[in-house]
Protein backbone atom coordinates (compact mmCIF):
# COMPACT_ATOMS: atom_id res chain seq x y z
CA UNK A 1 0.00 0.00 0.00
CA UNK A 2 2.96 2.45 0.25
CA UNK A 3 4.07 2.40 -3.02
CA UNK A 4 1.82 3.71 -5.68
CA UNK A 5 3.75 2.75 -8.57
CA UNK A 6 2.42 -1.14 -8.29
CA UNK A 7 -1.12 -2.16 -8.24
CA UNK A 8 -2.35 -2.45 -4.73
CA UNK A 9 -4.76 -5.45 -4.14
CA UNK A 10 -6.41 -3.60 -1.63
CA UNK A 11 -6.92 -0.70 -3.65
CA UNK A 12 -8.54 -2.48 -6.78
CA UNK A 13 -10.61 -4.78 -3.96
CA UNK A 14 -12.06 -1.11 -2.51
CA UNK A 15 -12.81 -0.26 -6.40
CA UNK A 16 -14.53 -3.60 -7.41
CA UNK A 17 -16.91 -3.03 -4.16
CA UNK A 18 -17.43 0.63 -4.77
CA UNK A 19 -18.51 0.15 -8.77
CA UNK A 20 -20.89 -2.40 -7.83
CA UNK A 21 -22.38 -0.14 -5.49
CA UNK A 22 -22.18 2.41 -7.96
CA UNK A 23 -24.39 -0.42 -10.19
CA UNK A 24 -26.51 -1.49 -7.49
CA UNK A 25 -27.59 2.22 -6.49
CA UNK A 26 -28.27 3.27 -9.75
CA UNK A 27 -30.55 0.04 -10.30
CA UNK A 28 -32.63 0.70 -7.10
CA UNK A 29 -32.88 4.23 -7.60
CA UNK A 30 -36.64 4.17 -9.47
CA UNK A 31 -37.22 1.39 -6.54
CA UNK A 32 -36.25 3.09 -3.38
CA UNK A 33 -39.78 5.60 -3.22
CA UNK A 34 -41.55 2.12 -2.88
CA UNK A 35 -39.46 0.19 -0.21
CA UNK A 36 -38.16 1.09 3.18
CA UNK A 37 -34.87 -1.10 2.93
CA UNK A 38 -33.93 0.40 -0.75
CA UNK A 39 -34.16 3.43 0.40
CA UNK A 40 -31.94 3.08 3.20
CA UNK A 41 -29.40 1.03 1.22
CA UNK A 42 -29.66 3.83 -1.55
CA UNK A 43 -29.01 6.40 1.14
CA UNK A 44 -26.09 4.57 2.99
CA UNK A 45 -24.65 4.24 -0.13
CA UNK A 46 -24.77 7.80 -1.47
CA UNK A 47 -23.54 8.88 1.48
CA UNK A 48 -20.02 7.16 0.59
CA UNK A 49 -19.49 5.48 -2.20
CA UNK A 50 -18.44 8.55 -4.46
CA UNK A 51 -16.49 10.33 -1.92
CA UNK A 52 -14.43 7.24 -1.56
CA UNK A 53 -14.12 6.40 -5.01
CA UNK A 54 -12.76 10.37 -5.24
CA UNK A 55 -10.29 9.72 -2.47
CA UNK A 56 -8.95 6.69 -4.28
CA UNK A 57 -8.59 8.77 -7.36
CA UNK A 58 -6.88 11.60 -5.27
CA UNK A 59 -4.59 9.31 -3.84
CA UNK A 60 -3.60 7.77 -7.14
CA UNK A 61 -2.65 11.59 -8.44
CA UNK A 62 0.37 12.12 -6.89
CA UNK A 63 2.22 12.24 -9.77
CA UNK A 64 0.18 15.50 -11.13
CA UNK A 65 3.81 17.41 -11.48
CA UNK A 66 5.33 14.96 -13.78
CA UNK A 67 5.95 15.87 -17.42
CA UNK A 68 3.06 14.69 -19.56
CA UNK A 69 0.51 14.29 -16.96
CA UNK A 70 -1.85 16.81 -18.13
CA UNK A 71 -1.81 15.83 -21.63
CA UNK A 72 -2.70 11.93 -20.10
CA UNK A 73 -5.47 13.56 -18.22
CA UNK A 74 -6.56 15.21 -21.38
CA UNK A 75 -6.61 11.74 -23.22
CA UNK A 76 -7.41 9.02 -20.72
CA UNK A 77 -10.17 12.12 -18.84
CA UNK A 78 -11.42 14.77 -21.14
CA UNK A 79 -11.38 12.86 -24.42
CA UNK A 80 -13.86 9.71 -23.66
CA UNK A 81 -16.01 12.24 -21.51
CA UNK A 82 -16.71 13.90 -25.10
CA UNK A 83 -17.09 10.67 -26.83
CA UNK A 84 -19.43 9.24 -24.05
CA UNK A 85 -21.03 12.43 -23.98
CA UNK A 86 -21.87 12.41 -27.46
CA UNK A 87 -22.85 8.87 -27.11
CA UNK A 88 -25.29 9.50 -24.54
CA UNK A 89 -26.68 11.93 -26.69
CA UNK A 90 -27.70 9.59 -29.06
CA UNK A 91 -28.31 7.23 -27.07
CA UNK A 92 -31.06 9.52 -25.26
CA UNK A 93 -32.42 10.80 -28.76
CA UNK A 94 -32.93 6.86 -30.33
CA UNK A 95 -34.49 5.92 -26.87
CA UNK A 96 -37.20 8.77 -26.57
CA UNK A 97 -36.03 10.48 -23.57
CA UNK A 98 -34.76 13.90 -25.73
CA UNK A 99 -36.99 15.07 -28.64
CA UNK A 100 -34.31 16.72 -30.72
CA UNK A 101 -30.80 14.86 -31.25
CA UNK A 102 -28.99 17.85 -29.32
CA UNK A 103 -24.54 17.52 -28.67
CA UNK A 104 -24.59 19.11 -25.62
CA UNK A 105 -20.93 19.00 -24.45
CA UNK A 106 -20.86 21.44 -21.19
CA UNK A 107 -23.74 19.82 -19.26
CA UNK A 108 -22.61 16.39 -18.25
CA UNK A 109 -25.16 13.25 -19.11
CA UNK A 110 -25.77 11.55 -15.77
CA UNK A 111 -22.89 9.23 -14.53
CA UNK A 112 -20.80 11.26 -16.70
CA UNK A 113 -20.17 14.32 -14.48
CA UNK A 114 -17.33 12.29 -12.94
CA UNK A 115 -15.49 12.45 -15.88
CA UNK A 116 -15.30 16.19 -16.07
CA UNK A 117 -15.41 16.44 -12.25
CA UNK A 118 -12.06 14.40 -12.45
CA UNK A 119 -10.32 16.59 -15.37
CA UNK A 120 -11.29 19.62 -12.80
CA UNK A 121 -9.88 18.05 -9.89
CA UNK A 122 -6.64 17.33 -11.17
CA UNK A 123 -5.88 20.84 -12.64
CA UNK A 124 -7.03 22.11 -9.00
CA UNK A 125 -4.52 20.23 -7.30
CA UNK A 126 -1.94 22.57 -9.23
CA UNK A 127 -3.21 25.59 -6.70
CA UNK A 128 -4.25 23.72 -3.72
CA UNK A 129 -1.66 20.65 -3.42
CA UNK A 130 1.60 23.19 -2.51
CA UNK A 131 -1.16 24.76 0.61
CA UNK A 132 -1.64 21.06 2.06
CA UNK A 133 -3.63 20.49 5.24
CA UNK A 134 -4.59 24.47 4.78
CA UNK A 135 -5.68 23.67 1.49
CA UNK A 136 -8.05 21.01 2.72
CA UNK A 137 -9.61 23.36 5.18
CA UNK A 138 -9.88 25.96 1.89
CA UNK A 139 -11.30 23.52 -0.38
CA UNK A 140 -14.24 22.48 2.32
CA UNK A 141 -14.79 26.31 2.83
CA UNK A 142 -15.25 26.46 -0.80
CA UNK A 143 -17.68 23.34 -0.76
CA UNK A 144 -19.86 24.66 1.71
CA UNK A 145 -19.47 28.13 -0.13
CA UNK A 146 -20.87 27.06 -3.45
CA UNK A 147 -24.13 25.57 -1.90
CA UNK A 148 -25.10 29.69 -1.62
CA UNK A 149 -24.67 30.40 -5.10
CA UNK A 150 -28.73 29.64 -6.28
CA UNK A 151 -27.62 28.98 -10.25
CA UNK A 152 -25.18 26.63 -9.91
CA UNK A 153 -25.60 23.03 -11.14
CA UNK A 154 -24.89 20.59 -13.89
CA UNK A 155 -22.83 22.89 -16.06
CA UNK A 156 -19.72 21.97 -16.38
CA UNK A 157 -20.40 20.12 -13.19
CA UNK A 158 -19.46 22.71 -11.18
CA UNK A 159 -21.16 22.34 -8.27
CA UNK A 160 -20.05 18.28 -7.90
CA UNK A 161 -16.69 19.45 -8.61
CA UNK A 162 -16.28 21.93 -5.63
CA UNK A 163 -18.41 20.03 -3.34
CA UNK A 164 -16.47 16.28 -3.86
CA UNK A 165 -13.37 18.10 -4.16
CA UNK A 166 -12.27 18.14 -0.59
CA UNK A 167 -12.21 14.03 -0.86
CA UNK A 168 -10.04 14.13 -3.87
CA UNK A 169 -7.69 16.77 -2.27
CA UNK A 170 -7.72 14.30 0.70
CA UNK A 171 -6.97 11.50 -1.19
CA UNK A 172 -3.75 12.97 -2.78
CA UNK A 173 -2.13 14.20 1.20
CA UNK A 174 -2.64 10.79 2.19
CA UNK A 175 0.22 8.66 1.95
CA UNK A 176 0.72 5.40 1.90
CA UNK A 177 1.86 5.00 5.90
CA UNK A 178 -0.76 6.95 7.05
CA UNK A 179 -3.91 5.34 5.31
CA UNK A 180 -2.04 1.85 6.43
CA UNK A 181 -2.02 3.34 10.19
CA UNK A 182 -5.45 4.26 10.04
CA UNK A 183 -6.90 1.80 8.57
CA UNK A 184 -4.81 -1.24 9.97
CA UNK A 185 -4.21 -0.13 13.12
CA UNK A 186 -5.25 -2.61 16.10
CA UNK A 187 -9.23 -1.52 16.36
CA UNK A 188 -9.64 -0.49 13.06
CA UNK A 189 -11.91 -3.62 11.56
CA UNK A 190 -14.21 -3.80 14.71
CA UNK A 191 -14.52 -0.17 15.01
CA UNK A 192 -15.43 -0.03 10.65
CA UNK A 193 -17.81 -2.72 11.57
CA UNK A 194 -19.72 -0.38 14.27
CA UNK A 195 -19.78 2.37 11.97
CA UNK A 196 -21.23 0.84 8.99
CA UNK A 197 -23.66 -1.11 11.08
CA UNK A 198 -24.59 2.26 13.06
CA UNK A 199 -24.46 4.24 9.87
CA UNK A 200 -27.36 1.78 8.57
CA UNK A 201 -29.33 1.77 11.43
CA UNK A 202 -29.16 5.70 11.71
CA UNK A 203 -30.24 6.28 8.06
CA UNK A 204 -32.58 3.63 8.35
CA UNK A 205 -34.70 5.08 11.22
CA UNK A 206 -33.85 9.01 10.69
CA UNK A 207 -33.04 9.55 6.86
CA UNK A 208 -35.44 11.98 5.55
CA UNK A 209 -36.47 11.23 1.99
CA UNK A 210 -36.36 15.06 1.10
CA UNK A 211 -32.63 14.74 1.93
CA UNK A 212 -31.29 12.70 -0.81
CA UNK A 213 -30.56 15.88 -2.84
CA UNK A 214 -27.86 16.69 0.13
CA UNK A 215 -26.06 13.55 -0.88
CA UNK A 216 -25.91 14.57 -4.79
CA UNK A 217 -23.93 17.57 -4.73
CA UNK A 218 -25.35 18.65 -7.90
CA UNK A 219 -27.18 21.86 -7.22
CA UNK A 220 -27.48 24.78 -4.83
CA UNK A 221 -29.25 24.86 -0.94
CA UNK A 222 -32.28 27.08 -2.48
CA UNK A 223 -32.60 24.30 -5.40
CA UNK A 224 -32.78 21.40 -2.44
CA UNK A 225 -35.14 23.55 -0.53
CA UNK A 226 -32.68 25.48 1.70
CA UNK A 227 -32.89 28.99 2.17
CA UNK A 228 -31.37 29.65 5.66
CA UNK A 229 -27.52 30.62 6.52
CA UNK A 230 -27.11 27.32 8.66
CA UNK A 231 -27.21 25.15 5.45
CA UNK A 232 -23.80 25.63 5.26
CA UNK A 233 -23.47 24.06 8.95
CA UNK A 234 -25.70 20.91 7.27
CA UNK A 235 -22.94 20.08 4.23
CA UNK A 236 -19.98 20.67 7.36
CA UNK A 237 -21.83 17.99 9.37
CA UNK A 238 -21.88 16.10 6.20
CA UNK A 239 -18.38 16.34 5.19
CA UNK A 240 -17.66 15.36 8.91
CA UNK A 241 -19.96 11.79 8.79
CA UNK A 242 -19.04 11.35 5.40
CA UNK A 243 -15.23 10.84 6.49
CA UNK A 244 -16.10 9.13 8.95
CA UNK A 245 -18.21 6.31 7.47
CA UNK A 246 -15.57 6.29 4.17
CA UNK A 247 -13.10 5.04 7.43
CA UNK A 248 -15.56 2.80 8.54
CA UNK A 249 -15.58 1.17 4.87
CA UNK A 250 -11.88 1.62 4.02
CA UNK A 251 -11.68 -0.24 7.18
CA UNK A 252 -13.01 -3.36 6.26
CA UNK A 253 -11.35 -4.21 2.90
CA UNK A 254 -9.14 -7.05 2.90
CA UNK A 255 -5.63 -6.82 0.89
CA UNK A 256 -6.09 -10.21 -0.13
CA UNK A 257 -6.03 -11.36 -4.23
CA UNK A 258 -9.17 -12.51 -5.14
CA UNK A 259 -10.98 -14.20 -8.71
CA UNK A 260 -13.14 -10.84 -8.47
CA UNK A 261 -10.01 -7.95 -7.51
CA UNK A 262 -8.99 -7.69 -11.00
CA UNK A 263 -12.08 -6.22 -11.89
CA UNK A 264 -10.62 -3.75 -9.65
CA UNK A 265 -8.20 -2.66 -12.87
CA UNK A 266 -11.37 -2.17 -14.98
CA UNK A 267 -13.82 -0.41 -13.05
CA UNK A 268 -13.99 2.23 -15.38
CA UNK A 269 -15.48 0.32 -18.05
CA UNK A 270 -17.99 -0.74 -16.01
CA UNK A 271 -19.01 3.10 -15.59
CA UNK A 272 -18.82 4.27 -18.23
CA UNK A 273 -21.22 1.37 -19.39
CA UNK A 274 -23.28 0.27 -17.38
CA UNK A 275 -25.50 3.37 -17.87
CA UNK A 276 -27.01 2.48 -20.77
CA UNK A 277 -27.74 -0.83 -19.27
CA UNK A 278 -29.72 0.62 -16.36
CA UNK A 279 -31.65 3.02 -18.66
CA UNK A 280 -32.76 0.39 -20.82
CA UNK A 281 -34.37 -0.98 -17.88
CA UNK A 282 -35.89 1.82 -17.08
CA UNK A 283 -36.80 2.52 -20.33
CA UNK A 284 -38.00 -0.52 -21.76
CA UNK A 285 -39.41 -2.24 -18.65
CA UNK A 286 -42.63 -1.08 -17.78
CA UNK A 287 -42.83 0.45 -13.89
CA UNK A 288 -45.46 -1.94 -12.80
CA UNK A 289 -42.92 -4.79 -13.42
CA UNK A 290 -40.13 -2.29 -12.06
CA UNK A 291 -41.91 -2.18 -9.18
CA UNK A 292 -42.62 -5.90 -8.58
CA UNK A 293 -39.29 -6.79 -8.34
CA UNK A 294 -38.47 -4.33 -5.62
CA UNK A 295 -38.63 -6.70 -3.04
CA UNK A 296 -37.21 -9.36 -4.51
CA UNK A 297 -33.29 -8.33 -2.85
CA UNK A 298 -31.48 -11.42 -4.31
CA UNK A 299 -32.43 -10.67 -7.87
CA UNK A 300 -31.51 -6.97 -7.84
CA UNK A 301 -28.11 -8.25 -5.91
CA UNK A 302 -27.47 -10.88 -8.90
CA UNK A 303 -28.30 -8.35 -11.38
CA UNK A 304 -25.45 -5.65 -10.43
CA UNK A 305 -23.40 -7.92 -9.94
CA UNK A 306 -23.61 -9.94 -13.54
CA UNK A 307 -23.37 -5.99 -15.02
CA UNK A 308 -19.88 -5.88 -13.23
CA UNK A 309 -18.90 -9.19 -13.92
CA UNK A 310 -19.78 -8.70 -17.69
CA UNK A 311 -18.54 -5.05 -18.02
CA UNK A 312 -15.28 -5.58 -15.73
CA UNK A 313 -14.78 -8.51 -17.95
CA UNK A 314 -11.30 -9.09 -20.33
CA UNK A 315 -13.46 -9.57 -23.07
CA UNK A 316 -14.94 -6.19 -22.82
CA UNK A 317 -11.83 -4.36 -22.31
CA UNK A 318 -10.32 -6.02 -25.15
CA UNK A 319 -12.96 -4.62 -27.40
CA UNK A 320 -14.00 -1.56 -25.98
CA UNK A 321 -10.46 -0.14 -24.93
CA UNK A 322 -10.02 1.61 -28.03
CA UNK A 323 -12.83 3.51 -26.95
CA UNK A 324 -12.13 3.91 -23.75
CA UNK A 325 -8.37 4.78 -23.32
CA UNK A 326 -7.56 5.25 -27.22
CA UNK A 327 -5.75 2.21 -27.31
CA UNK A 328 -5.74 0.13 -30.51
Amino acid sequence: MGSISKRSKYFDNAKFILIFLVVFGHLISPLKEHDGLLFTLYSAIFLFHMPAFILISGYFAKGYKKPGYLKKSVKKILIPYFIFQSIYSVYYYLNGQEDKLNFDLLHPHWTLWFLMSLFCWNLLLYIFAELRWKGLVIAIAIGIGVGYVDHIGSFLSLSRTFVFFPYFLLGYLLNGNQLKRIIRAKYSLPLGILIISVTLLLVGFGFPKDAVPWLLGDTSYANMGGKEVSDGLLRGLQYGVTFIVMFGFLALIPSTQFKLTKIGERTLYIYLFHGFIIKSFQTFIPDEQLNSISGNYLLLFIISFLICKVLGSYLMKKYTQPLVELKV
